[in-house]
């Protein structure tokens, strides 16, 4: 991509409106754009990102069998009075048609997952299932704050799935456990994402969520030092000791931290809701139980720069930057100019995603683009790096660089990304 067609411009200020890190930087940089509070548009590179992280998200929910479908945000009244959630959900947007019928906008899709499954679902012979989406959620927030974090409207993985039995369900909770660790570790958080113990829904004491680390984070937890599990805030008073490895809970480390997703044992109250049973192998009617899994795509896209960043701007993971690498010319003579589209076409030709800045700027602003903007490296060719038939790179997360010959700049990349 030629940097010149962006529509999109880098901003040196963008007011003091937006005081998340990670939308000032989303907007500095030019990813994102502001509509309203909560309320973003996703501009190409942001779009870039997002599908990304969608694509890491989706790779591990198919590898635990999980069917992928799409589901409508616009759902009517009476499958939300079904479970009580029309008056009970404080979040909910409502609207009414021009059939004078009321619906609500997906906060989430128990109410439409589950009667959709009923109309396939039967016998024990259709147990166990996996479905998940990647859908847009509209959550009527009294505040809507910190940006990506928490918007009005925001991309979610839900994945929902149906057992026969709460040991079916438990397996297959330890399965997306697993699952949910892979994604953390694509997106460059492991080390800084927790299992957290949270208080439970209707079917167990405690539901989970992953917690990663961040100085702005909205939540407060604790952190056994000896396994690692975390503890909400909400739910600290209720224990004494790790339940894990029975650390005294005053040697917990307290830390802000940010939920990235969350996964809940519902139990049969959603199935219940809709009359949703199965017949067993003696022909009687049983309970179908329930499990939800969800992760925050946008939410995961704001939380990344939280952890990513320095006071130049953002420092994207190669797993989703929106470019591998930000190839700059220095110089508008025609030689600079020649080699350095030569060296685009090769790299495009070899497979790397190139954000080529062949804009008539100064090297100023667009070595100062090119921090804000955050690629995993940095491409520079100029005057003085031709004399040496060279390339001037740079890691975005390192402060060195290092001349690679032009001859041998293939081999040199071969040996730092890998190309899927």
């Amino acid at each position: 991509m030629k940097q010149s067609q962006l529509f999109t411009r880098t901003q040196k200020d963008i007011g003091e409106e937006e005081k998340s890190l990670n939308a000032s930087l989303l907007i500095r940089a030019g990813f994102i754009d502001k509509l309203a509070a909560g309320v973003y548009s996703y501009l190409p590179l942001g779009l870039r990102v997002l599908k990304k992280i969608e694509n890491i998200i989706r790779e591990e929910m198919n590898a635990i069998d999980a069917q992928e479908l799409l589901m409508p945000a616009l759902s009517p009244k009476q499958n939300w009075e079904a479970t009580k959630r029309w008056d009970g959900l404080d979040v909910l947007f409502k609207l009414q048609g021009h059939d004078n019928k009321e619906y609500a906008l997906g906060a989430t899709h128990e109410e439409v997952v589950t009667p959709l499954m009923k109309r396939f679902v039967f016998s024990y012979k259709d147990l166990p299932q996996y479905v998940y989406q990647i859908q847009f959620k509209f959550r009527n927030e009294a505040r809507a704050k910190s940006g990506l974090l928490r918007g009005r409207e925001f991309l979610m993985k839900d994945l929902y799935s149906f057992h026969t039995s709460e040991k079916d369900l438990e397996d297959y909770y330890q399965k997306a456990t697993e699952a949910y660790y892979k994604v953390c570790a694509r997106l460059g958080l492991k080390d800084l994402t927790y299992l957290t113990y949270a208080s439970g829904g209707t079917f167990s004491k405690y539901s989970h969520e992953f917690q990663t680390k961040i100085e702005n984070g909205e939540d407060l937890i604790y952190i056994c030092p000896k396994c690692n599990l975390a503890y909400n805030k909400e739910i600290i008073d209720e224990i004494e000791q790790c339940a894990e490895c029975k650390t005294s809970k005053n040697q917990f480390k307290e830390e802000t931290a940010s939920e990235i997703g969350n996964i809940f044992k519902l139990g049969s109250k959603y199935s219940n809701s809709f009359g949703f049973k199965y017949v067993d192998d003696q022909g009687q009617e049983q309970d179908i139980i329930m499990g939800c899994y969800g992760i925050g795509v946008s939410r995961a896209m704001g939380i990344l720069v939280e952890v990513f960043n320095d006071d130049k701007g953002i420092i994207w993971p190669i797993s989703v930057a929106p470019y591998h690498l930000h190839l700059i010319s220095l110089g508008n003579e025609d030689k600079i100019i020649k080699e350095v589209n030569s060296i685009y076409k090769q790299l495009v030709k070899d497979g790397y995603e190139v954000l080529y800045d062949d804009r008539d700027e100064s090297a100023g602003i667009k070595l100062n683009d090119s921090d804000l903007i955050g690629l995993p490296y940095r491409l520079v060719v100029s005057e003085k790096t031709l004399k040496e038939d060279s390339v001037e790179i740079k890691k975005r997360s390192e402060k060195d660089f290092q001349l690679i010959k032009i001859k041998d700049l293939s081999k040199y990349l071969q040996g730092e990304i890998k190309l899927v």
